[in-house]
């Protein structure tokens, strides 16, 4: 794939880190269908792309995103259907399906404005790193509808129910430090700082066993809906699975460097990754 043929999304890999730029900062990166459409093709692509070992979401400009583009997504496609269920489908596939199940650690760098219908890809990373001068919002109960496309579930999943009828119900913006308090983000910093707070949180990921965390994030997703006899079965089917996929050798390679090797002592460091 040609990343410098997208229009909306611009695309960077540098020492294991996918970069993933939504690129409309003339409208605040607000998702278009084209966008849409080009951010399936990138997620695809960069699942199977053995350079990327961590994938990072952010916005061009002072914005994350906006939400939808109210004028493209919405009204130029009211008389077009079948445009509008292609776009559609392409809205949920990268935003929720590609984005949640994605292989490897996906991390949200929130550097501005997230409204609306943003907060879908905000929840369906594993890690939000915002600046403390990020703008969130719901802003949906102003233009007379509710946070649908899966937005109103994710924030009621996502936060305690109170926080989530609040926002919801007022439109009330709040900033970064704000959402690192209600854990709709992971941490907030400053905006000079956030760049190389995520790079630390993705070089650190990337040193890390890939189908151990790759099976950590898949177990983690699944396990909330079940009951405890559900989960423990599932989660020993799993970890059979993990053995059984990872041809780094993970286990073994830490076994070895704690048992014998006396080289890795957990908590005050990092198992050798590839070591022999």
């Amino acid at each position: 794939m040609n990343f410098d043929q997208l229009k909306n999304v611009k695309v960077e890999i540098a020492d294991g880190i996918g970069w993933v730029t939504l690129n409309r900062p003339d409208k605040r990166n607000a998702m278009s269908p084209d966008l849409h459409f080009e951010m399936v093709d990138v997620l695809k692509e960069l699942a199977e792309e053995p350079a990327v070992r961590v994938l990072v979401l952010t916005g061009a400009g002072e914005s994350w995103c906006a939400g939808q583009d109210i004028g493209l997504f919405f009204r130029a496609l009211d008389d077009k259907p079948r445009q509008r269920h292609l776009a559609r489908l392409a809205n949920h596939e990268w935003r929720w399906t590609l984005l949640s199940s994605f292989p490897k650690p996906t991390i949200a760098m929130v550097n501005g404005h997230c409204y609306g219908g943003a907060f879908v890809q905000l929840f369906a990373c594993d890690f939000a790193v915002a600046a403390d001068e990020a703008q969130f919002g719901l802003s949906e109960v102003n233009w007379g509808i509710l946070p649908g496309g899966l937005v109103g579930k994710v924030i009621v999943d996502g936060l305690a129910y109170r926080d989530a009828v609040y926002y919801a119900m007022t439109g009330e913006p709040f900033d970064g430090k704000a959402a690192a308090q209600m854990r709709l983000v992971t941490e907030s910093v400053p905006l000079e700082r956030l760049r190389a707070r995520t790079v630390e949180l993705a070089s650190t990921l990337a040193r890390k066993n890939p189908q151990t965390l790759r099976t950590i994030k898949e177990s983690l997703r699944l396990v909330r809906g079940m009951s405890v006899d559900q989960a423990a079965d599932y989660l020993l089917a799993k970890e059979r699975e993990m053995r059984f996929m990872d041809n780094e050798g993970g286990r073994e390679q830490a076994m070895t460097q704690f048992l014998d090797d006396k080289t890795y002592r957990p908590g005050y460091g990092e198992y050798q990754r590839g070591a022999q």
